[in-house]
């Protein structure tokens, strides 16, 4: 194995390396000082995120436990992008006194997450999936709970680590069965060992409970709305954007190659699934009057439509599921980036608080209601596409029903969507939040949002170098 086999790895190397620069950046710098590791941190990640972007080749090593092909490679930079603009958004959060000593925390729990997520996408077999599951849930815990002196971080984090022990332990269980009827943990071996029988159908069922914990699915979900008001926001806006992301990347993968043969057993149950999900958590939305939570159920809502593009187990499945995480990634990070520079300046999180909003802050209200309708597909933003061909692609598939059902929750999600607009606009306030500025790295990262929800909704480029790729990985 030469260097030229291990460039293929080059996600995960890079960020080590800006990892362990990290931690040589903390110790060389002095204890009042230690605020100039972030703009260090967010350079050095910004350079790791445009080097992802550089064509590289594609091929397997240790014996095709890792795999990389354009399509993993343009997950991984979907998620790297992610990332970049979280860590922009937490900028003003982390230069707070009380975070000041933890600030390479912050950004290494960060950046180990997102090597066991990369990990995850790229896995040939069982045992790389499971290691880069491990390695990106354990520092999350940490993350949930990096408010220390707060009693509802501190609940968030164990919440986190109980409910992934749990979700661990069955995933790992279900494993264990499909190697015990295949005698194999690389997809490529079960895949052509795969066959209807109870060990195989029960180790799937457990397979897809312990997936359906990390992408919040119904009823798997339970833990999703406490630990998203308890984290810190950005660190709940990565749990909604880049962990779900993930989970949901190699949740197709898997369905898509080792249970290809089964298509037909499964899609019932993720039908079935996807109504719950859908309906249940958009119902839970309209009750909610803290941002976060709401938030937490829009994103399980969310999850529910990219299961249309799951049971579609094709080309165009595959296309729209990341098309639709694309165009997720800068929708969602865009209601989160106002939710966060709202609270850093007032310290208000509730809807009601919102009140009054365009009054003193104008340009936030109008991103905050651009982001919303993304996220409730009006066209003609970015949002509108993504749901449309999740909605084409479970159509192809012949889920007529499904499609019209998914349609009935869109509309009731526009609903608790403008209850926030309608927060912001009409709703009177004697004392609105205050007018502010938001810092440098926020606006930046606000300005990459917007330009994502526009971009990428009419370039259609995007979505056609997405299907070819696709097309690619499942040939």
């Amino acid at each position: 194995m030469d260097l030229g086999q291990f460039l293929l790895m080059r996600h995960e190397m890079l960020l080590t390396i800006a990892a362990v620069a990290i931690l040589i950046a903390e110790v060389a710098t002095s204890e009042k000082n230690k605020a100039r590791i972030i703009p260090f941190a967010l350079g050095l990640f910004a350079l790791v995120t445009l080097i992802g972007f550089i064509p590289t080749e594609t091929g397997t090593l240790f014996g095709g436990s890792y795999q990389a092909s354009p399509l993993t490679t343009f997950m991984k930079n979907t998620l790297n992008l992610a990332v970049l603009i979280i860590f922009f958004q937490a900028e003003s959060w982390l230069r707070k006194e009380e975070n000041l000593d933890k600030i390479s925390e912050y950004f290494v729990l960060t950046i180990s997450t997102l090597i066991g997520m990369n990990f995850m996408v790229s896995a040939g077999d069982f045992l790389t999936f499971y290691v880069g599951l491990e390695t990106a849930t354990i520092p999350i815990a940490g993350m949930a709970a990096f408010d220390k002196y707060k009693s509802e971080s501190a609940e968030a984090g164990i919440k986190l680590i109980l409910s992934s022990a749990l979700s661990s332990g069955i995933l790992l269980f279900g494993l264990s069965m499909l190697y015990g009827a295949t005698g194999s943990i690389y997809f490529a071996d079960i895949a052509a060992k795969v066959t209807p029988s109870a060990m195989i159908a029960l180790g799937f069922i457990f397979f897809v409970a312990g997936m359906g914990f990390k992408i919040s699915l119904v009823p798997f979900h339970f833990w999703t709305a406490d630990v998203y008001e308890g984290a810190p926001i950005n660190v709940t806006s990565y749990l909604s954007v880049v962990s779900k992301g993930a989970a949901a990347f190699i949740f197709s993968i898997v369905l898509f190659t080792v249970f290809k043969t089964l298509v037909t057993t499964w899609q019932p149950l993720i039908y079935t699934i996807a109504v719950f999900t859908m309906t249940l958590a958009n119902l839970f939305a309209l009750r909610q009057n803290n941002i976060k939570r709401f938030l937490a159920f829009s994103s399980i809502a969310q999850a529910g439509f990219i299961l249309l593009g799951v049971l579609n187990a094709g080309e165009l499945g595959m296309t729209s599921i990341v098309y639709f995480v694309l165009v997720y990634v800068f929708t969602n990070l865009g209601a989160f980036g106002v939710v966060s520079a709202i609270y850093d300046a007032s310290g208000v999180e509730t809807i009601s608080g919102y009140a009054g909003l365009y009054k003193t802050n104008p340009k936030l209200s109008l991103l905050m209601t651009l982001s919303l309708f993304s996220l409730a597909g009006i066209p003609p933003v970015a949002g509108f596409f993504g749901k449309f061909f999740l909605f084409t692609a479970a159509a192809g598939a012949g889920y007529y029903i499904l499609v019209l059902i998914a349609v009935l929750n869109a509309t009731i999600s526009l609903y608790y969507y403008l209850r926030v607009v309608k927060a912001m606009f009409i709703d009177p306030n004697d004392q609105p939040i205050p007018t502010f500025r938001s810092s440098n790295a926020m606006r930046i990262a606000l300005v990459m949002c917007v330009a994502g929800v526009f971009i990428i909704g009419f370039a259609s480029g995007i979505f056609e170098y997405i299907r070819s790729i696709s097309q690619l990985f499942l040939n």
